[in-house]
């Protein structure tokens, strides 16, 4: 019955709830190996229903009490990719770091599976995209004969889609497919259709995504799997938005943060606010799109913080695994020193000579390994500020630097602004060039404004395709002037990609210190409804913004 509950957990997850409930009203029939295999499948099963807190203190018993080292290393794996759900990376790394030590060891084949599945999947999760795939490939290759490859070819898939490296008629993608069929695997089946329909929508194709969510429903609510379902729901009002459909759209989503709290994270709920802001905006409801572009950006941060906790992790675990070896690496060292003496008490003048030495090489090693370890904190603190893809502050620091620029400007009594510059149907070069073309214009706009600014100026992205930028000690008229030479620069010549040549334009809102004050918040309210406004006049302009009361009370 055991092992009955293990196979059906993903291939008929109400009959396995129905043996694991007959497991656990027979407990006191079982014996004490027995009872540690039903606590290992009772906390798979709180996993699977979000119920952390009661899977972690089942697995960290049977980790520490159960003896059974297939259940520990099972238990292990579960546990490390937990952390990560629940954003407790140090953990999630340290024990990912065991595991890898581990690994050579475990040689029975399902739980060295579980094992390989799992470091990919946490390995992903720290942007370790190599790694990744190393481990879900392993993972496909040593699937018993007669097995089934279903597992590690959807954790494959999953390792190619975090690093943005799958498509919809990738070779992978397909062999997941016929390894999991929809009657044996439904889960896996599911999350590979989900994956499939959020690869087609992204890449403009809002139809057809919608026509696979529609035929995977049944299963959907079958699987009792509740990610799946936020997904699902925000997806379906993005394409019925893609299509034009946004009184539908608009319903969907309002539905889908109305019956889920607010304080619950994910990018589905940030993909959701950003979508009401865009309708609203598209009305020209500006309050109603200013508010759910308040809680998108907050959302937005909420996820970049996350990204650089999970680096920030990543290097931490790094640092004290390299701190450990170089301890293990001096008690060593100690101990050799301290042979050498007793052996060569009859040569004491060797002996002085030897003992100089080895201290001058123990410090020497100390002294690279400290530089090396400052060095790489210096490298990360740097990279920990700058967006990956275009090098500017990421928005977190953008902020944190406009902040302290305006409180000095404000001392002195100098005047500053504000520019928040958004590429032109920028969405319509993702949808009909793809998102590396998308990337290439991104960083095209960049360049083109690098070249008009000065040293002082900062210039950061906000998210997508919208940058700021604050013109420190300018008037309004070189302000108007720098942003308008930063809207034709970008103009100019368009981008060269695969042979086309894709137009782009910039539309730029401006906010002044002079009407608009010096705290950022009121210049970023300022500057987007003068966004707002060049959108509205048509695009591939400048608006310059000037404080009214009704905008004061947004």
């Amino acid at each position: 019955m055991l092992e009955r509950v293990r196979a059906l957990q993903t291939t008929d997850h109400a009959e396995s709830l129905r043996v694991l409930a007959q497991l656990n009203a027979e407990e006191a029939r079982l014996t004490p190996a027995e009872r540690w295999s039903l606590r290992y499948a009772n906390g798979w099963e709180a996993m699977y229903q979000s119920r952390y807190a009661t899977s972690e203190a089942l697995f960290k018993d049977v980790i520490a009490h159960s003896g059974d080292t297939l259940l520990v290393d099972r238990a292990s794996a579960l546990l490390m990719s937990q952390f990560g759900l629940t954003r407790r990376y140090v953990e999630a790394f340290q024990l990912a770091n065991e595991l890898t030590t581990r690994l050579p060891r475990i040689v029975d084949a399902d739980v060295r599976s579980v094992v390989l599945m799992n470091l990919s999947q946490t390995s992903g999760l720290a942007g370790q995209t190599s790694i990744s795939l190393g481990y879900a490939h392993m993972a496909l290759e040593e699937v018993p004969r007669g097995g089934s490859a279903c597992h590690p070819a959807a954790f494959l898939v999953e390792a190619l889609y975090n690093g943005k490296q799958l498509k919809p008629d990738s070779p992978e993608l397909r062999q997941a497919f016929d390894a999991c069929p929809a009657a044996e695997q439904p889960v896996y089946y599911v999350n590979l259709q989900l994956t499939l329909a959020d690869l087609l929508l992204h890449g403009g194709q809002p139809r057809e995504a919608l026509a696979i969510m529609d035929r995977i429903e049944p299963m959907l609510h079958a699987t009792g799997y509740a990610p799946y379902r936020l997904t699902v729901q925000a997806n379906r009002a993005l394409a019925l938005a893609a299509l034009d459909q946004d009184a539908a759209a608009h319903k969907l989503a309002l539905d889908l943060i109305a019956a889920h709290p607010e304080e619950m994270f994910g990018t589905w709920l940030k993909d959701v606010y950003q979508l009401l802001y865009r309708i609203e905006k598209k009305q020209g409801d500006a309050a109603g799109a200013l508010g759910y572009y308040e809680k998108f950006a907050a959302l937005d941060k909420a996820y970049l913080d996350d990204v650089n906790a999970r680096a920030v992790a990543y290097e931490t675990v790094q640092q004290q695994v390299l701190s450990q070896r170089l301890e293990t690496a001096q008690l060593a060292q100690q101990n050799t020193t301290l042979r050498m003496q007793r052996a060569l008490d009859a040569k004491k003048a060797e002996t002085d000579r030897l003992y100089v030495l080895l201290l001058l090489a123990v410090l020497a090693f100390g002294t690279v390994a400290m530089v090396r370890l400052k060095r790489s904190q210096l490298q990360f603190k740097r990279l920990s500020r700058l967006d990956g893809l275009t090098n500017l502050l990421n928005r977190q620091h953008f902020v944190a630097e406009a902040e302290q620029a305006l409180r000095e400007l404000e001392r002195q009594q100098v005047m500053g602004c504000l520019v928040f510059i958004d590429l032109d149907y920028f969405k319509r070069i993702n949808d009909t060039y793809g998102h590396a073309a998308g990337d290439e214009v991104l960083r095209y706009a960049v360049e083109a404004g690098r070249t008009q600014l000065r040293a002082e100026d900062l210039f950061g992205r906000l998210g997508g395709e919208e940058f700021g930028i604050l013109l420190v000690g300018c008037t309004r008229e070189q302000g108007s002037t720098i942003a308008d030479r930063i809207r034709g620069a970008i103009e100019v010549t368009g981008v060269d990609f695969d042979g086309v040549t894709i137009p782009v334009s910039a539309s730029a809102g401006l906010a002044f210190t002079d009407t608009s004050g010096y705290d950022l918040q009121q210049l970023f309210r300022a500057a987007d409804h003068a966004l707002y406004k060049a959108k509205r006049g048509g695009r591939n302009r400048v608006f310059v913004e000037a404080v009214d009361p009704g905008l004061s009370g947004l």
